[in-house]
């Protein structure tokens, strides 16, 4: 079945592996649509999105790295730091900011909400690699310094930033996990 071979060619594919090429606007439309079909308690639907390409792009790397001077312990030299946020955002094609917004309507425990917002983040994962789209998702620290940046309300919050490229799974070789067998106990 494709999607067990897409579940096993699912890995972190970091910027500077992302191959030539552009992402489509209709193939980042369709990601987040296959995100939108997470499973959700109470229908909340917690997730949302803001896409960076282009410019927007290096926007979004000055303010990260702004956000990340300001985190930053006295003294400390952030310059390769600084190289590094500014460097991950241009060989990148597109960054997803990852947001959730905690329901207030009904009392669901947050861990749920974090949880939809990671269902749909795996499925914007699977869906990379169905369309030959290499991605890693990044949770800075000092995200929480850029709310103002994105105009973040009171029950909203950044999980982060997944990073976008063209990239040829078959590229990777596997990796070895732990079987299965020694990580499950029936109960018959």
């Amino acid at each position: 079945m494709e999607i067990d071979r897409i579940i096993n060619n699912r890995r972190a594919v970091y910027p500077n592996q992302f191959q030539v090429g552009d992402i489509s606007e209709n193939t980042i439309k369709l990601l987040l649509q296959n995100a939108n079909m997470a499973p959700t308690h109470k229908m909340t639907q917690p997730w949302f999105f803001k896409v960076f390409k282009n410019k927007g792009k290096g926007v979004l790397a000055k303010e990260m790295v702004k956000a990340m001077k300001s985190s930053e312990e006295k003294g400390v030299n952030s310059s390769f730091k600084e190289r590094k946020i500014i460097e991950k955002c241009e060989k990148t094609n597109c960054i997803l900011g990852v947001f959730m917004t905690r329901t207030e309507a009904v009392s669901i425990p947050e861990w749920e909400e974090i949880a939809a917002v990671s269902m749909a983040v795996q499925n914007i994962w699977l869906s990379c690699v169905a369309n030959n789209i290499g991605c890693y998702w990044s949770t800075p620290k000092f995200s929480f310094k850029m709310r103002d940046y994105f105009e973040l309300k009171t029950n909203q919050r950044s999980m982060g930033f997944m990073y976008l490229g063209k990239f040829d799974h078959s590229l990777l070789e596997g990796k070895t996990r732990i079987n299965i067998v020694e990580k499950t106990e029936w109960i018959l």
